[in-house]
């Protein structure tokens, strides 16, 4: 009898330390899986550089469009680098496997407005007039770069308007590759032949670059300021923007006051044809630091489609 108790503790003595050990190497697997995985998620920026607003796609839930005006006052659109050239028309950047929530949660500091529907609609079939990237839904809305403005419903905006809104917005990504990005596209003139982007930084960028340097003698924003109009109006928003170290005198130049005499416009062209910008510039280093070069922007805040409806 003894010896049958002590076989059948011996086996039970066995059984819990085979358990024991499953565990452990289970417990192990799982943990190094999970670093693993971890290690495979990179953090991506889709930055654009330029007057843009973003809004929701009206055909698809789990996409946004990025829309800019395109005007004479601005050069063409470009894609990375300065050479890769986009022509007006409609483009979709695609990623490879993601590997994060697409809440699509919106800095503070970023102007919202809401954009309807009908308008991006219209915006779309509007050919010659505009850019238009369609993106997966990103994670997040976050901040490339900052200025001191004001921006309200009523012009001129009020001092309580003021803050470091964002020029520059990035869109982030949480991917699990670096390879796989890409653009196609429809410009409305001519053939887009697709190109696989390089992606070696954590950025893609897109950028609309003023056309002429900055003027030293303009004191008023005259750039950002047309560049702002001429946003706003694409995408039907009433908003106007401000500086607060602008002499007040400016307004009766400014092409957004609804008061301005438009005899001064350019005739037969549309009133975003003059000038260069000016100003300094805020840059704020949560993206803009994958930067190769001077950053140039308008001045004047991005606008991301949010608030009531």
């Amino acid at each position: 009898m003894k010896i049958l108790r002590y076989f059948t503790t011996l086996t039970v003595a066995l059984a819990f330390g085979a358990l024991a050990t499953f565990l452990l190497v289970t417990r192990h697997e799982t943990k190094t899986t999970a670093l693993a995985s971890e290690e495979t998620v990179h953090d991506v920026y889709v930055v654009f550089e330029g007057p843009w607003a973003f809004a929701p796609d009206p055909m698809d839930a789990t996409s946004v469009i990025a829309l800019a005006p395109k005007t004479k006052s601005h050069r063409d659109l470009t894609v990375q680098t300065w050479d890769k050239k986009l022509a007006s028309g409609i483009y979709e950047l695609a990623l490879p496997a993601r590997s994060g929530p697409a809440s699509g949660t919106i800095d503070p500091n970023i102007l919202q407005a809401r954009i309807d529907p009908v308008t991006v609609q219209h915006v779309l079939d509007s050919k010659w007039e505009r850019y238009a990237i369609r993106l997966p839904k990103p994670d997040a809305y976050v901040a490339a770069t900052h200025y001191r403005s004001r921006a309200g419903s009523a012009y001129p905006p009020d001092a309580s308007t003021e803050k470091d809104y964002v020029t520059s917005v990035s869109l982030r990504y949480s991917v699990t590759t670096m390879n796989g990005f890409s653009l196609a596209g429809s410009p409305d003139s001519g053939v887009f032949n697709p190109l696989l982007l390089r992606v070696e930084t954590p950025t893609i960028n897109f950028v609309i670059e003023p056309a002429h340097d900055r003027d030293p003698n303009d004191q008023c924003h005259l750039h950002a300021r047309e560049a702002f109009r001429d946003l706003t109006k694409l995408v039907n928003v009433t908003l106007f923007l401000d500086f607060p170290n602008d002499p007040s005198a400016c307004q009766a130049r400014d092409p957004q006051n609804p008061a301005r005499v438009r005899a001064d416009i350019t005739p037969g062209f549309p009133s975003f044809f003059v000038r260069g910008p000016a100003g300094g510039l805020k840059q704020h280093l949560l993206a803009a630091i994958y930067f190769f070069g001077t950053i140039r922007n308008c001045e004047g805040p991005n606008i991301v489609s949010g608030g009531p409806a």
